[in-house]
């Protein structure tokens, strides 16, 4: 069912609970309004009576003995035994209450009864007591209830007549209202099955109302915002990843190739093996900063803390890449304390590999690379420096974003997988770290601090 149908019915439904209630209400003011009236009017005929009975005895007494009847009223004078005294002419046969009821009356009491002799409809009647007399009596006044009944029945037949015609006047009225609100929703709605990724920068209307609709147009075009940068984020790293393992398997293809090409001494095959070798390291070395990276997003980055040396943990490092430093003429220089750290020692020895792989490759020839950690009571610091071009002051604060490298100042060349600082961070705050980077006045510096 839809919406602007079920809010209506829905307004419909209280309408008409609200407008039952108020006919309600109506009807019984209206006739409690009517029975105070003939109460009054009783209570007048009453004073009159007695203002007649004690004023003279015979007064108000016709030649046959009946209360003078000046009107649609009727009366009677009954003592306890409800014994008829004196009446008007319509209620001159019997007694119109029995001895029980009057015996029950201490003060001005009203009854409702019904006698057919006198009157189909219910007799509205008024008891009071008379004093000053020998014998106990009681002065009962009476008036039809038939007048109210019909008053009664004509405001019913004007509610039930009148309820309907309010009830679908204003149900038609919501519809409109409802409508009227829910328009803004409708468009929302279409230009939102317009947004496709071909077209990831349209948005939705936003009405100038400044309500609820207003509001959450904009959140949802925040949302959309957001999802569009992250797409296009999804889409540089698909498309960098691209390039960065097309990069090593073409020069891997091309040595095969050309150890293929024709016969080769075993020194020129040795050669060849060795580069191929070496692009299948930095192939697996991405493959795993990949992973580690797809890991990081989800949260998942699965960490296996274990007790080892802090030298250990950095000489691993440094021997892999002593033989890439001598030949680029790059010196390694180690600052280590002594001590063990609990941390996953192969996610830390990837951190460092990056670190290290970065600076040597972004050191000009006769310099420095140091690589520094130091233990603390509760955290275990390691930094690497190099002496190279360090960053880009506009882009140092995103140093660390994937494939950041063509605009990170760190080398000449621009080399390098662009995953390495990415990696840092991932493993840093994979054991609740973090991650720096600064320059130099030569050089840059990459710090991570582990919780230990």
């Amino acid at each position: 069912m839809p919406l602007r149908l079920r809010l209506t019915l829905v307004f419909a439904l209280g309408m008409a609970l609200v407008l039952s209630g108020f006919g309600a209400f109506v009807y019984f003011r209206v006739g409690r309004d009517l029975l105070a009236t003939v109460d009054l009017g009783l209570r007048a005929r009453v004073q009159t009576l007695q203002d007649q009975i004690q004023r003279d005895g015979t007064a108000g007494v016709g030649s046959s003995g009946a209360l003078i009847d000046p009107d649609e009223s009727i009366a009677q004078v009954l003592d306890a035994g409800g014994t008829v005294v004196r009446a008007s002419s319509a209620a001159s046969d019997a007694p119109l209450l029995s001895p029980a009821a009057l015996r029950s009356v201490e003060g001005p009491t009203f009854f409702v009864r019904t006698v057919p002799r006198i009157d189909s409809d219910p007799l509205r009647l008024l008891v009071v007591r008379l004093g000053g007399s020998g014998r106990e009596q009681y002065l009962v006044a009476g008036a039809t209830l038939g007048d109210r009944r019909d008053d009664l029945g004509r405001l019913l037949i004007s509610l039930a007549l009148a309820g309907p015609v309010a009830l679908i006047i204003l149900s038609a009225a919501g519809w409109i209202v409802i409508g009227s609100a829910l328009g803004p929703v409708e468009r929302m709605r279409q230009e939102a099955a317009a947004i496709s990724a071909s077209e990831p920068e349209r948005r939705l209307p936003v009405p100038s109302s400044g309500d609820e609709l207003a509001r959450l147009g904009t959140t949802l075009n925040a949302m959309l915002d957001r999802l569009q940068d992250a797409l296009e984020r999804e889409r540089r790293f698909v498309d960098d990843a691209s390039h960065e393992l097309r990069t090593p398997l073409s020069i891997l293809k091309m040595e095969l190739d050309l150890a293929l090409a024709r016969a080769r001494t075993p020194e020129e095959l040795e050669s060849a093996l060795t580069n191929a070798a070496e692009e299948t390291d930095r192939l697996v070395r991405l493959a795993q900063d990949l992973l580690v990276l797809a890991r990081m997003e989800g949260g998942r980055v699965p960490v296996h803390r274990a007790e080892v040396s802090i030298g250990d943990l950095v000489a691993e490092s440094v021997a892999r890449f002593a033989e890439p430093a001598r030949k680029a003429g790059v010196r390694i220089d180690l600052d280590l304390a002594p001590g063990t750290v609990s941390v996953d020692a192969v996610r830390v020895r990837q951190a460092l590999d990056n670190l290290l792989d970065n600076a040597v490759q972004r050191t000009p020839p006769g310099g420095d690379v140091r690589l520094q950690a130091r233990r603390a009571d509760h955290s275990v610091t390691i930094s690497v420096e190099d002496t190279g071009p360090g960053f880009a002051q506009d882009v140092l604060a995103r140093a660390f974003e994937p494939f950041a490298r063509s605009e990170i100042s760190v080398s000449g060349n621009g080399s390098g997988a662009g995953l390495g600082l990415a990696i840092v961070r991932a493993v840093a705050e994979a054991h609740r770290g973090t991650a720096t980077a600064e320059n130099l006045p030569r050089g840059a510096r990459v710090t991570f601090t582990l919780p230990a």
